[in-house]
């Protein structure tokens, strides 16, 4: 994250710098809120590589199902999938049963830094639905760390330090980050930690909470 890339114009003398998605620095985190259904997710691959993407989510009438674009795939989609078989098979439990019943859901995973990482989003996407259910956004300036089982059991990030960096450079100002994690928090950069406030949760449905401003 300090290294800088550049060439120079023989003719001029002039030095050009050159910016690589692995720099991030480009603002893709809006400090307004989102509409409703969308959310900001990060996640690290196993080499270390970091992906940054907005999830979308749109209601229509229909009878519950998960219409996803051709883009989602990978352990991207599996772990969109996961999440919403949690969501139907606990639907009473979250208050949304006749919101899933009546409704078709259509998703997009929209890849920020075109670098095309597969990391698992599922926190992410849980967040989305209930903003999308709920015609109200996310906080401002949110990413959401995260995945989980079809049980809804929490799935910790492998490493925080490189999402929540990337997080930094490109606009957030705050996580949302598993429990399981907050040791870990310990290993990020102090910059990080001046410049993004972390939100910790317990389970999805915190999380949930937590990103809309309900608890």
């Amino acid at each position: 994250y300090q290294t800088s890339f550049s060439y120079i114009i023989d003719e001029t003398g002039e030095e050009r710098f050159v910016g690589v998605p692995e720099q991030g620095g480009r603002d893709l985190i809006a400090l307004d809120p989102l509409a409703p259904g969308s959310a900001y997710t990060a996640g690290v691959a196993a080499d270390g590589t970091v992906g940054l993407f907005r999830i979308e989510v749109s209601v229509s009438g229909g009878t519950g199902k998960l219409k996803m674009a051709g883009g989602v795939s990978g352990a991207i989609r599996e772990s969109v999938q996961r999440a919403f078989a949690y969501m139907q098979a606990h639907k009473a439990e979250l208050s949304i049963g006749r919101d899933l019943d009546v409704s078709d859901f259509h998703v997009e995973v929209i890849d920020l830094l075109a670098n095309r990482v597969e990391v698992e989003i599922g926190v992410g996407f849980f967040t989305a639905m209930m903003s999308a259910l709920r015609s109200h956004p996310l906080a401002a300036a949110l990413v959401v760390l995260g995945d989980m089982s079809v049980q809804g059991n929490l799935k910790p990030v492998k490493s925080l330090v490189e999402p929540l960096q990337v997080a930094m450079d490109n606009g957030a100002k705050r996580a949302l980050i598993p429990i399981e994690n907050k040791r870990s928090f310990l290993e990020v950069d102090s910059d990080v930690i001046e410049h993004v406030d972390p939100i910790f949760y317990g389970d999805p449905k915190t999380a949930a909470l937590k990103a809309l401003g309900a608890v």
